[in-house]
């Protein structure tokens, strides 16, 4: 599977940015999707998780109860919708798809988009 992020930008500290990530070929309702983000300087971190049918999902600490991970298998595409953003959100953000649940590698990711929170 090709994945393709986009919707990244500039924002103000406070606002909110909706990240999309679409997915070419067949199947990927049979993925799990994940989200990771990097900053500058810094190693690349799990943001959040959702499972193959959309109803069950993770968060790292950090963003939860202001980011949102959904999916609509139907358009083939996994969302990460971001509220309440704040200038240590800033990072190039990647999702990513594995096969298995249990996995800790993914095996797909995307080419990342960069967000940027301004103070």
């Amino acid at each position: 599977v090709q994945l393709q992020a986009s919707g990244g930008g500039l924002v103000q500290a406070g606002g909110s940015l909706r990240l999309s990530c679409a997915a070419s070929g067949q199947a990927f309702s049979s993925y799990y999707m994940g989200w990771f983000r990097q900053a500058p300087g810094e190693e690349r971190k799990f943001v959040a998780w959702i499972n193959r049918s959309g109803y069950s999902t993770t968060y790292v600490d950090s963003v939860k109860g202001r980011f949102t991970i959904s999916r609509d298998n139907a358009k083939n595409t996994v969302y990460l919708q971001m509220n309440s953003l704040k200038p240590v959100d800033t990072a190039v953000y990647y999702c990513a798809a594995k096969t298995l649940r249990s996995s800790v590698n993914y095996d797909y990711w995307g080419q990342g988009t960069e967000v940027t929170v301004s103070s």
